[in-house]
């Protein structure tokens, strides 16, 4: 992967203004049930009279009609099961028909005119060639004693209250397109760049290699654990309001301000193409120096992309000083396994190498032998 492309998986590139996400088109349909209700009333008058006449006989209501299909309410006065001193009530689908329906049996308080609900039917499928056209499906819907002495029952009269709910086939919409309210893309980066360039509100000034920079403390402070003891922990100076930075660029510096501020760099071209990746060595060792964790993380990314024979001695040198371990490992590997090594003695990088960084070579040294003890 060519190490620009590599570069933008960590973070994205400083751009005046970020592209125009295109949303994609969204279609939508709604499913609404279709229902259709009834409501019968079913009066008894003599009740007494119909006492005795058997448990397997019923008095049936007139027919009445919901959502196309024919209904009645059988009323049992001595119960469905002989032995039981129950009253029976039964709703009823007549005719040869199928339909998915419910129902709600209730008892009305002749007192008052209100009802109340005996037995509910959840939504279930009524066939009326089988005994699912009757529901309840038990037979106890009151028991008689009880019955007898409530409010339902009154000079020996009863009215029985059935509200039926046909379920319909669903009704669908036509499908529309779906309004979509499009979200931009996060612009803070922007705006804490524009504070940075403006400098509006800033309150301390560094001076790097003869130039001067301006910055907010606050901003420096929540990026960098160093900052923020510098300016606000117990061996802060309060007075101080210039800060001289001795041992960074001005160049590196500036890259610096513009990363803790938009947490992005300027085009990463114009940096890989400096002589050996020198400044983003320099932006590296500033990296650590503040603690940007992130930022250090990156520059490692960038260099060990762009290894060869004459920058891997000074990168691994660079690796080992800064406590980069995932950039030593890259550095090891290319000088043990791409027969370079003699390439790599032969550079300035490698001297220097040999007196800031020995252990290097032994961790080489290592590897190799490894490497061919493997291969016998």
């Amino acid at each position: 992967m060519p190490p620009l492309r590599r570069f933008c998986q960590f973070l994205p590139r400083s751009t005046p203004s970020m592209a125009r996400h295109v949303p994609t088109p969204t279609t939508a349909s709604t499913c609404t049930p279709e229902t259709a209700e009834g409501r019968h009333l079913f009066e008894v008058t003599g009740y007494s009279k119909h006492r005795g006449m058997g448990h397997d006989k019923f008095i049936r209501s007139g027919n009445f009609s919901v959502g196309g299909h024919q209904w009645s309410i059988r009323f049992y006065p001595d119960g469905f099961v002989k032995g039981k001193d129950y009253i029976s009530v039964y709703l009823e689908l007549m005719g040869g028909s199928k339909v998915r329906a419910s129902c709600d049996l209730k008892l009305v308080d002749l007192t008052t005119g209100l009802s109340a609900s005996v037995h509910r039917t959840e939504p279930r499928m009524f066939n009326s060639g089988d005994v699912s056209r009757y529901a309840p499906q038990n037979s106890s819907f009151m028991e008689r004693s009880g019955f007898e002495a409530s409010v339902y029952l009154r000079d020996d009269r009863l009215v029985i209250e059935c509200i039926v709910t046909v379920m319909a086939e669903p009704k669908v919409s036509a499908t529309k397109l779906r309004a979509k309210i499009e979200m931009p893309p996060s612009d803070i980066g922007n705006h804490l760049g524009k504070l940075l360039e403006e400098e509006v509100g800033a309150d301390v000034t560094f001076s790097v290699g003869g130039e001067t920079f301006t910055a907010h403390k606050l901003v420096l402070a929540m990026r960098s654990p160093v900052f923020k003891a510098e300016f606000y922990g117990p061996m802060r100076e309060r007075s101080t309001q210039i800060v001289t930075i001795e041992d960074i660029q001005p160049a590196v510096f500036r890259v610096l301000l513009q990363f803790i501020y938009t947490d992005s760099l300027p085009d990463m071209e114009d940096l890989v193409e400096d002589v050996d990746c020198e400044m983003i060595r320099h932006l590296l060792v500033a990296a650590d120096r503040y603690a940007l964790d992130r930022l250090k993380l990156i520059c490692q990314s960038i260099l060990a992309e762009n290894l060869n024979v004459m920058t891997v001695a000074t990168t691994l040198s660079l690796a080992y000083q800064h406590n980069c371990s995932m950039l030593q490992d890259v550095c090891l590997e290319y000088m043990t396994s791409s027969n370079v090594m003699d390439a790599v003695v032969a550079t300035e990088g490698y001297k220097y190498l040999k007196t800031t960084c020995p252990y290097a070579l032994a961790d080489a040294f290592e590897k190799t032998m490894k490497l061919v003890l493997q291969c016998r």
